[in-house]
């Protein structure tokens, strides 16, 4: 599976490391991701999501299926 949130999009991004004699080096700065499992009332079903902490805060707030219903209008997950 690949590191990106199926809720808000996020994905892994680049940038340096910075020693103390200021040589660059590349890095990544990687997505905090967890495997969660839903309960989808309205299906009456399980779903498993790749979720960041921002995405479990979303679903807190706007609800699953209605932070779902917007992740597949952006084109963030396929079907649930």
């Amino acid at each position: 599976m690949s590191k990106v949130c199926q809720i808000t999009g996020k994905k892994a991004m680049t940038g340096n490391n910075v020693s103390h004699s200021n040589t660059k080096t590349k890095r990544v700065f990687d997505v905090n991701l967890f495997d969660k499992k839903y309960y989808l009332a309205e299906e009456d079903r399980w779903i498993s999501l790749r979720v960041s902490a921002n995405g479990i805060r979303t679903i807190n707030k706007k609800g699953l299926f209605n932070a779902l219903k917007d992740a597949k209008a952006k084109g963030f997950i396929q079907t649930f």
